[in-house]
Formats: C-alpha cells, structure tokens, sequence
C-alpha cells in the first residue's frame, strides 16, 4: 500500500477541515465552483472524479473474466453480497438509523438526503482498494481480478436501476435521465477509455504497470481536492451540526462488518479457499466511493446531505477495512478447519 493510501484516512480528515475553514474564509470562490454546470453536472468535480476514477479501472483486466469458472462458488457469493444484499441492506440501515433512531439529532430537511448519499455508498462494490486489501491478506490475485471485472461489468448495467429502485421506495424523487448521465459520465465512459488505454500500454513492455505506479498520486490527490470543494460548500451545515458526521458513521460501519461476515461465513460454509474468501469478504465490505461521490454531488447537489453521507464513507473506509484485513488474517486456521469440513 502507498504511503497516500496507507495514510489516507489523515489526508481526508485534514482536507474535511481545510474545506471548512477555506469556504467560510473564501466563500465566494466556492460558490462559483459549485455554480460551473452542465447539464446537472458539475465541471470541476467531472474532470477531478475522471482523474479518480480511470487511473483505478486502468487496473481491471476484463480479460480475467474466464476465471470465474474456476471458482464459481466464491463468484456467486460475491455477486450475492454485492448485489443481493449490500444495497438492501443499507437502505434498511439508513431507514432505521437516520430515519428513526437518530431522526431527533438530524437536520429534518436532509434526512430523505442522507439515505440517499448512503445508498448510494452501498450500491457501488469496490474497484481499486481492494486490490491492496487482498494483497494484504494473501488472496487469491487472479479471483481478486475476475471478481472486480465481472462487478464492474454488472454495475454498467445494475447501478441505476437498483439506485432508482431503492431510492424509490425510501420515497425519494430521482430524475432517471440525472442518474444516467451520472452512469455514463462515471461508469461506462471511464471503463472505456481505461481499457482503450490499458490496451495501448499493454503494448509497450513495463509501460502499464510503470504508468499505474505514476497514476497513483493523482487518483488520490484528485478525491481530496473534491473533498475540499465539498466541505468548501458543506463548511457552515457541518459546523452548526458536528453531530451528524458521527451519527452517519453508524450505518455505514455496522454494514461494513456485516457484509464483511456474511461473504466470509458463506465462503467457509461453501468450502472455497481462504484466499478466495479474504477478498470475496473485502469486496463485500468496501464501497467504489468515488463513484459514489459523483454520482451525490451530481442528484444532490454539493451542499446535500447525500454528498456528505458518501464522504463520511470515505472518511472510515480506510480504518473499517484494515479492521477487517485483520480479523480475516486473524482467523485462518478457524476458517480452514470449517472449510475443510465443507468440502468433505
């Protein structure tokens, strides 16, 4: 893991405050940055996010997806948390956090927002960091690969509808055409134009995994530069109420490990390798937050409360993750002797 990586919990909680305390120095300049749209889209924070996003899916090798046969098991429990339960499941969390339990400590005008920022985190599995996390854990590389190619693959197409779905029944308005956009600018384009350059440096011995090494730094400091802009614009709802941050924060933890548990449980129960289940659990736990991003600031707005729940998500991603990095490492003999007896 790389040293913004490994620390970017820090740079994230640095730039929450630097963006607080520059937009109400500054407040003029962010206005006008929040103010420079197309069609719905914020042109700042389009270019920052492609800057984010495609150097990440530079790294899926869609040509990994013929893997899949070889460990089935592992794939359909993957695409069964991802999918089947992620979404749903946060949509429930929100529903009886934000909605409820927490409903007298909130902002009542954000709180359909809130839910919405955090479906959206669930709804998108992750698509870079979990390439580090599964090295991390000794997985399997070539099922790491094909199980990130098949999920990038199936949220082309699966992103919006279960976006609308769930954000429909929480009774919250989503323009289609809005979400769209969102999926092409943020999905389909980046996809494209990453495997269109992946293809073009796999020509050149070395050239990919030395332009992946150069990428790095600006992925990160891309995220963080719209942190600033975000908390620019999110700086006065943020310091009347400090509060939310950490309400936010419960949702989102209690599904991480949840998830996390439920793909490394059904992945012992199924018999698959420890190496197959590390990263089958760590896909299911961690969230493509940059997409996740976008596409709240896009619907939302940047002053919404859907914009800040996606970043609380980044702000504990990093910790939550290594939480379960090593929980997953710390219980390997547990888990063999429980697969062992699975495959007999």
């Amino acid at each position: 893991m790389g040293f913004f990586e490994r620390h970017l919990t820090v740079w994230v909680a640095l730039c929450m405050v630097a963006g607080v305390l520059l937009g109400q120095a500054f407040p003029a300049p962010f206005r006008v940055l929040g103010g420079l749209e197309l069609a719905r889209v914020n042109l700042p924070v389009g270019v920052l996010i492609w800057v984010m996003i495609i150097p990440m899916l530079l790294r899926v090798d869609f040509g990994a997806l013929p893997e899949v046969r070889r460990h089935w098991r592992g794939i359909g429990i993957t695409l069964f948390v991802n999918w089947a339960v992620k979404p749903f499941s946060m949509a429930l969390l929100g529903a009886l956090f934000i909605r409820h339990l927490f409903a007298a400590w909130l902002p009542p005008e954000q709180i359909d927002s809130y839910i919405a920022g955090l479906i959206l985190l669930a709804a998108a599995p992750c698509t870079a960091m979990v390439f580090v996390w599964s090295r991390l854990t000794g997985g399997q590389p070539l099922f790491t690969l094909s199980q990130v190619a098949l999920n990038d693959l199936i949220m082309v197409f699966a992103f919006a509808p279960i976006v609308a779905l769930l954000l429909g029944m929480s009774a919250i308005v989503v323009p289609w055409d809005t979400l769209l956009v969102s999926v092409i600018a943020y999905i389909v384009i980046p996809v494209l134009a990453a495997q269109l350059w992946r293809l073009a440096l796999r020509r050149r011995p070395g050239a990919l995994e030395r332009t992946l090494v150069r990428l790095a730094p600006w992925s990160v400091s891309a995220l963080l530069a719209t942190l600033v802009l975000l908390f620019g614009l999110q700086g006065r709802a943020i310091l009347e109420q400090p509060l939310v941050i950490a309400l936010l924060a419960v949702p989102i933890v209690i599904q991480v490990l949840l998830n996390a548990g439920l793909a490394y449980g059904l992945n012992r129960l199924a018999g698959e390798a420890h190496s197959v289940a590390c990263p089958s659990a760590l896909i299911g736990a961690s969230n493509f937050f940059e997409l996740a991003v976008a596409a709240a600031i896009v619907l939302f707005g940047f002053e919404s409360g859907a914009a800040l729940a996606t970043v609380v998500g980044v702000l504990i991603e990093v910790p939550l993750m290594l939480l379960v990095v090593r929980w997953v490492n710390g219980t390997r003999d547990w888990y063999e002797r429980g697969a062992m007896r699975s495959r007999r």
